[in-house]
């Protein structure tokens, strides 16, 4: 093992921290970029604001500014992205120069696409709600260092500024693990000796430690089998630690257990190993003896939940780990604080109760400090600790025994429908739809009036009836547009909902809401995760009051729009006093009311969206099952008490499918629509394989870009879909929701998609 030449590691550090800023002002430069209202030196000079204030507050919080205890992770997108753009590996299709750093511009097109070039394909990092873009690496993607690159520009940066930060890059197994092409890891090795390059400059520049985050290393999902992603471990880190004139590494292991691959690791001679303890284990002795003289960064703080740290436990493991170590043990947060909001101090509207439970990103970072100092010096910390647990253990709500025995009541009939075969039947003759139907997946555009009007009513400005007529109007024009453009199954736009998961969560008992605990999703986009700490039942019907009003407008079939169980609790901070499962049920049965209540009203198409199934599958395999029990089994308890000629719909997107395809299967949904453009319907055969034999909607126009697919681009993809399954099964439909676009795209992106699925149909 190499001797350290390095400073040691700060006693307390934090994997990461939010980048898109305390009121998203990094969503507002990069959207005043792309609309080209600002030029790209005003984007550059917005994103240095930004560093420079995370630096100042971190070192005001109480990190070290000498001692590479305060991260330098910016993105102005995803770290994924930065990585592979800083490492060379751009795909040639985009016709942008590699060897030397690319223009805002360009690196804006690489994540969004244009008229010409689609692109990157977007999905889920791990088991979060972020999501990351893939790269493409293929035998001949071009592998380089870029002088000058993201991370040492940054380092340069602070250090000019008074901070000697600590460089974060995504690491070149996971970079390679996430990749798309023809046998990734074969490259590692030219990658490797990209990443020694990257080294060399950052210790030139002064830096004394570097962060590579391989998460790939605690899963066992995707494409690489997991001896691969050892043997790809011991090579990459024994390189990289063998070239000369170096930083010190720290190598990261977020989102669960590294297990066998720590002391893989360990043996490589890089100087330190983050830990996630939140998630994993404490190594065992004879991991651990693998570890002599190590730094072990010990992930206590959970980065991924916003419940206040059990500091006496907390200090308990880290005694442990001490205990059993023969080396350096420093304490930080579990994963980056990427996944939470800045700071509770923001929520003031939020009850003085709940607020004390909760710990963002700010007060994460003073649990670390806390712990870091021990029992003793922080004596307040850890009675405050004790005393909140106490606390939220006996508040009204936290229990409630009505909906106790309502879940405890269940039997495995209350998952069952009938066969799939009469439902799809009386389906057809209650609905009468063509061959190839179109729809749409739920949400239309989000207008400026439409946010003005909800920010009045929540100010008192206008009157509850204003601000209905103001919905009422909006639905009238979407299912008039619908109706206009020859749609066969209509929605009614969702005007009503500032999101899909917060608008259910402001109508249920049990969960609260935020004010600024803006979450970075992919990009600008933003969500507000709801808080979820009690037992949930819902008091009143929540939207079948829009669905009934849009269907009163039109002949045509209009779904009533639900967001499910799996996604209500993946895109929500869920209680971690109750097992996942038992709250998917809670929610499952306030939904499966709902499906009663817009069933009398005379829906006969209810979509139940979860497109956060695949997201929160567990990183092992062995824990596959279990998942998928619970998981599945809440949606069929949503849905299964719908009569046999109601058509129930499903979504899911963002994700690579291949893991849960008898999942999706086992929802049972007569109709699922799912994330395919811009994988150019690569979900289509494996469903096929699977057998899959319901009605399947595989996007066909990208919304996560504002590119217009034209009619020619959707007729190939749908002749791909119907090279894979029967015409019969196939619906016509966008990826995804169309909040996020405008009205003059998503025009023109439907009347192409109708005008492609007409053409289609003529060759049936």
């Amino acid at each position: 093992m190499s001797q350290p030449t390095h400073p040691a590691l700060p006693a307390s550090t934090i994997l990461g921290y939010p980048r898109i800023g305390p009121r998203r002002e990094l969503k507002r430069a990069l959207e005043s970029f792309w609309s080209g209202t600002t030029t790209e030196a005003d984007l550059s000079e917005a994103g240095a604001r930004l560093r420079t204030r995370t630096r100042t507050h971190l070192t005001d919080l109480g990190l070290d500014p000498q001692t590479a205890a305060i991260p330098s992770d910016f993105s102005y997108y995803d770290q994924v992205l930065s990585t592979a753009v800083a490492v060379g590996a751009i795909p040639e299709r985009f016709g942008i120069d590699a060897s030397a750093p690319i223009s805002l511009a360009d690196y804006s097109r690489l994540a969004r696409g244009d008229a010409e070039t689609a692109p990157l394909e977007l999905t889920k990092w791990f088991d979060t709600n972020y999501h990351y873009l893939v790269p493409e690496i293929g035998p001949d993607t071009p592998l380089q260092y870029v002088p000058g690159s993201g991370p040492v520009a940054e380092f340069i940066e602070a250090k000019e500024a008074g901070a000697h930060t600590r460089p974060v890059v995504v690491g070149p197994v996971t970079l390679l693990a996430l990749a798309k092409g023809t046998d990734p890891l074969a490259r590692l090795d030219e990658l490797v000796s990209v990443y020694q390059k990257l080294l060399v400059e950052l210790a030139a520049a002064g830096a004394t430690w570097v962060q590579f985050d391989e998460p790939a290393l605690v899963s066992d999902n995707g494409t690489v089998p997991a001896a691969q992603l050892n043997d790809a471990a011991d090579r990459a880190y024994r390189t990289l630690a063998a070239t000369a004139d170096r930083p010190g590494i720290l190598v990261a292991a977020p989102y669960g257990d590294l297990r066998e691959r720590f002391a893989t690791l360990a043996g490589t001679g890089v100087e330190a190993i983050a830990l996630d303890l939140v998630k994993g284990e404490i190594p065992d002795d004879g991991a651990l003896a693998h570890a002599r003289g190590l730094t072990l960064v010990a992930g206590l703080v959970d980065g991924h939940n916003v419940w206040r740290t059990d500091l006496h436990a907390a200090a308990e493991r880290l005694q442990r780990l001490r205990a059993a170590h023969d080396g350096p043990v420093s304490v930080a947060t579990s994963t980056s604080l990427l996944h939470v909001p800045h700071t509770v101090a923001d929520e003031t509207e939020l009850p003085e109760r709940l607020r004390s439970w909760l710990a963002f990103a700010d007060e994460k970072i003073g649990e670390v400090l806390a712990l870091a100092a021990g029992a003793d010096d922080a004596a307040e910390a850890f009675a405050a600790s004790r005393s909140v647990r106490e606390d939220r253990a006996g508040a009204p709500g936290v229990r409630r025994e009505e909906v106790r025995r309502r879940t405890g009541a269940l039997t495995a009939a209350d998952t069952e429908r009938a066969d799939a075969s009469a439902r799809a039947a009386a389906q057809q003759e209650r609905l009468n739809l063509p061959p190839l139907p179109t729809t749409t997946i739920g949400s239309f555009p989000q207008t400026g009036d439409l946010r003005r009007a909800r920010a009045q009513r929540r100010k008192g400005e206008i009157t509850d009836e204003q601000y209905a007529e103001v919905i009422r109007d909006e639905i009238a024009r979407v299912i008039e547009l619908q109706t206009e453009l020859g749609l066969d199954v209509l929605v009614h736009g969702e005007p009503e909902r500032n999101d899909m998961v917060q608008y259910f969560a402001e109508l249920l008992d049990g969960f609260a809401v935020t004010q600024h605990g803006w979450v970075q999703s992919y990009g600008s986009r933003c969500t507000r995760p709801s808080i979820l700490w009690g037992d949930v039942s819902r008091p009143a019907p929540m939207t079948v009051e829009w669905t009934r009003y849009a269907a009163s407008l039109t002949d045509k079939p209009v779904k009533g729009m639900l967001t499910g169980p799996v996604t209500i609790l993946a895109w929500s901070f869920v209680r971690d006093d109750l097992p996942l499962g038992e709250v998917a049920d809670q929610v499952a049965l306030a939904l499966r009311d709902e499906v009663a209540d817009l069933e009398d009203a005379g829906i006969g198409v209810i979509q139940v969206d979860e497109p956060a199934l695949r997201e929160l599958l567990p990183l092992r395999a062995e824990d596959h099952q279990a998942y998928l029990d619970w998981s599945v089994r809440s949606f069929r308890l949503a849905t299964s008490g719908a009569a046999t000629h109601t058509q129930v719909h499903t979504h899911l997107c963002y994700s690579e499918f291949g893991e849960v395809i008898d999942a999706i299967d086992g929802l049972g949904a007569d109709v699922t629509s799912l994330e395919a453009a811009r994988s150019a319907m690569e979900v289509v055969p494996e469903l096929a394989r699977a057998g899959f034999s319901r009605g399947i909607g595989p996007g066909v126009w990208d919304i996560h870009s504002p590119r217009v697919p034209s009619t020619e681009e959707i007729v190939d993809l749908l002749g791909r879909a119907l090279a894979a399954v029967p015409a019969q099964q196939l619906w016509v439909n966008p990826d995804c929701g169309l909040k996020t676009r405008g009205y003059d795209e998503t025009t023109a992106s439907l009347r192409n998609l109708v005008a492609a699925t007409a053409e289609t149909r003529t060759g049936l």
